[in-house]
């Protein structure tokens, strides 16, 4: 099996392996990089580089390059906020013919527009345009009947009995808020992440948020990602959080809300759509970081997740 060369970046501490897979690139032709045995091998902590995921750059279909989403786990998602702003920001620094202010990058949840603010020829930060939330049930997709939104719905998780509000952000978020400013949100997402991600109501899986809302307004948020488990950050996580805290009540559209990941802060905005219930896009706005670039053998990995 060919080495595979690639980039170590991360967007607050939600790391990734990128490798361009466009023609005359480093990993041009490395089809082993998208095999999901070889992803997994790949990002186990222990056994391989480790990574929430491998992202790989592939030719445009509709705008200046595409992004495909592997998880730790070998599915593929169709969309990740904090993944979108690290692959801008290796394309505006690596590319010479990309080096501009504002770069489309398609995704599975469709074409994206990434607005560099840069310094020095390096990307400081990445603003995104996510897109409209879908809220749709089918669309999310959720078990509910279609025009029925689901916004603080009952939803048993073990031995607790929890309210989520469901949102897409082109890939589905059950979106749990916590009152109690003594619970510990990593640990709730510890003890029923996994068990909500499988739940039957979720025909694709799904990511599951547990927030909390507090003066600003501010949002505390830890994500147990579909296909990864706990992240230190989640960029649509953020999105969908702060759409459902403007379906809940909890925060009004059209403010940038500052949302407190493990890894850092994203800022996130809702922009409402005149005269209706609904709401015209998401913008997110963060850091991204390239930590290291390497090559490595898949057949050298080892252990449970590699070769014995």
């Amino acid at each position: 099996m060919p080495s595979i060369p690639f980039v170590k970046a991360e967007g607050l501490g939600n790391d990734f392996l990128v490798v361009d897979l466009r023609p005359g690139k480093a990993a041009a032709g490395v089809s082993s990089a998208t095999d999901p045995a070889v992803v997994r091998m790949l990002c186990d902590r222990h056994f391989g580089v480790g990574g929430d995921g491998v992202l790989a750059i592939l030719p445009p279909v509709h705008g200046d390059a595409r992004m495909l989403v592997i998880n730790a786990d070998g599915s593929e998602a169709e969309m990740c906020g904090n993944g979108i702003r690290c692959v801008a920001k290796l394309l505006f620094e690596r590319d010479p013919s990309l080096r501009r202010p504002v770069l489309r990058i398609d995704t599975g949840a469709g074409l994206l527009e990434c607005r560099i603010d840069a310094r020095d020829g390096r990307a400081e930060t990445v603003a995104v345009e996510m897109g409209r939330p879908q809220l749709d049930p089918p669309h999310i997709p959720v078990v509910a009947p279609a025009g029925q939104r689901l916004v603080r719905s009952p939803l048993r998780a073990g031995d607790r009995q929890f309210a989520f509000t469901a949102v897409s952000m082109g890939n589905p978020h059950a979106v749990i808020f916590i009152d109690d400013p003594a619970a510990d949100l990593r640990a709730l997402a510890e003890a029923y992440g996994r068990g909500i991600e499988h739940d039957s109501l979720f025909p694709r899986r799904t990511n599951v948020e547990f927030a909390r809302v507090r003066k600003g307004p501010e949002i505390d948020l830890v994500v147990w990602e579909r296909g990864c488990g706990i992240t230190l950050a989640c960029g649509t996580g953020a999105c969908a959080t702060v759409v459902a805290a403007c379906l809940e009540g909890r925060t009004a559209p059209d403010h940038e809300i500052p949302v407190h990941l493990p890894g850092g802060t994203l800022f996130i905005r809702v922009a409402s759509q005149h005269g209706s219930a609904n709401y015209s896009g998401v913008s997110m706005r963060g850091p991204a970081r390239i930590v290291f670039e390497a090559e490595i053998d898949p057949d050298q990995i080892r252990g449970p997740a590699g070769k014995s």
